[in-house]
């Protein structure tokens, strides 16, 4: 494992990591998981969201501001750290395949192409009870998306940048949201985006050849 950039909460201290098969990089915390199915994480840990010793069976890992969710082998969910909006309110989650953490939400992908969402509702982006045929997610700081498997792109929560202006895009794979901004990957390998252009964040015109990890 190798990291970089801002490290004043120790959130890049992974030099000693071995055997990680998957990695989340939240505000101020890393999580990665091991292949044994246990979680090992490093940062801000104030909120208990480094509280993951204890995790087993764990196949994926995702970070809030200032909560964890991994999703387990079996289908269930378990989450840590700051649960002042029901954020971490997972424990009853079943036949899961995917999550996402935002801000002050979390998101679930189940099984059958439904999504489930906890948390802080008054942004909107827990307004997914009603999507279908889904087959990914992300949760942005105060949105979500999800791609269809038709390749359909659907957003729920704050658009005040465009974040959510993504009704149009088509042919889909994979979808990111940062806090202000959306990213899709197209399956020709291009990347399409919205909302907040500051920093160059969707200068994305040039980008081909893209693929998913793994």
């Amino acid at each position: 494992m190798v990291a970089t950039g801002w490290n004043d909460d120790g959130q890049c201290a992974v030099s000693g990591w071995a055997g990680v098969v998957a990695v989340a990089a939240g505000w101020r915390t890393t999580l990665g998981v091991l292949a044994d199915g246990t979680v090992t994480a490093v940062g801000r840990a104030s909120e208990g969201q480094c509280d993951v010793a204890s995790w087993r069976e764990v196949v994926t890992v995702t970070c809030g501001d200032w909560h964890s969710v991994g999703l387990r082998a079996d289908g269930t969910a378990v989450a840590t750290g700051l649960d002042r909006r029901g954020q971490c309110a997972v424990d009853s989650w079943r036949e899961f395949v995917g999550v996402a953490a935002g801000y002050l939400h979390t998101v679930g992908l189940r099984g059958d192409g439904r999504v489930l969402a906890t948390g802080d509702r008054t942004t909107g982006a827990c307004a997914v009870d009603d999507w279908r045929d889904v087959v990914a997610v992300a949760a942005g700081s105060r949105h979500t998306l999800g791609v269809t498997a038709s390749g359909r792109v659907l957003s729920a929560g704050d658009n005040a940048v465009g974040q959510c202006d993504v009704g149009a895009w088509r042919d889909l794979v994979a979808v990111a949201a940062g806090s202000t901004h959306s990213l899709g990957l197209r399956a020709d390998g291009t990347v399409v985006s919205a909302g907040n252009t500051a920093d160059g964040r969707c200068d994305v015109d040039g980008w081909e050849n893209i693929t998913t990890p793994g």
